[in-house]
């Protein structure tokens, strides 16, 4: 009987470091702060950087704290949910230190033109191709990286900036209506120059250049 007794001992107080082993420099409050940031997600990268393991994780979540939404994505129980949180799930699944959101859907957040993409695009570096992006999500390659001022950050989410967008959902063939209007309005709210987005275009050439150069005229006429 005692050593029955010595096993269980030995076997709680195993059980006991195990989970002390868990929760030291856990970094639970700043987890959630960044939760809070990003419409209640998560990924798995950002709760290993905050000291959580996947045992403690998985505690949490039968703890019903956390709710898992994807692979490597969580979410934050029962957090009221906003207008971007579904593209923002998608981004952070692909990686948000990877991706940016692009084409019409940086467009749709820029508030740019009337698009309402039934996907969700994004552009990622030539050497992520081998990426598999989730359902829902369209991935685009660059082989030049985005420089500093091709991104920006819109609620916490990158996004390519107004320039960008329109040219690249012009390379892709938006509707030329689509185009003309977002380039009005990026000009008329001074999110671009008219010249330096001429500029820009004539480097893509053929239909992208005269879109852009169609819409500036029209604007500067009207």
């Amino acid at each position: 009987m005692r050593s029955r007794h010595n096993r269980h001992h030995v076997s709680d107080k195993y059980h006991i470091v195990t989970v002390l082993a868990d929760i030291s420099g856990v970094d639970a409050i700043g987890l959630h702060r960044l939760a809070y940031a990003q419409d209640g997600y998560f990924t798995i990268r950002q709760a290993r950087l905050h000291g959580f393991s996947g045992r403690l994780l998985a505690h949490h979540i039968s703890r019903g704290r956390y709710q898992r939404e994807r692979r490597g994505l969580y979410r934050l129980r029962d957090y009221p949910g906003s207008g971007h949180e579904e593209v923002r799930a998608l981004w952070l699944a692909v990686g948000a230190e990877r991706a940016a959101i692009s084409h019409e859907s940086a467009l749709e957040l820029h508030g740019l033109s009337d698009v309402l993409p039934d996907r969700v695009h994004m552009i990622v570096d030539r050497s992520q191709r081998g990426l598999r992006p989730p359902a829902g999500v369209v991935l685009h390659t660059t082989l030049i990286p985005l420089t500093p001022a091709e991104v920006v950050i819109r609620d916490g989410i990158r996004v390519t900036a107004p320039a960008r967008s329109i040219l690249d959902a012009a390379s892709a063939g938006t509707a030329p209506e689509q185009i003309e209007t977002a380039v009005r309005q990026s000009v008329d709210r001074g999110l671009v120059m008219a010249q330096d987005l001429i500029t820009l275009a004539e480097d893509r050439g053929g239909r992208v250049a005269r879109l852009v150069r169609r819409a500036t005229d029209r604007n500067h006429t009207g």
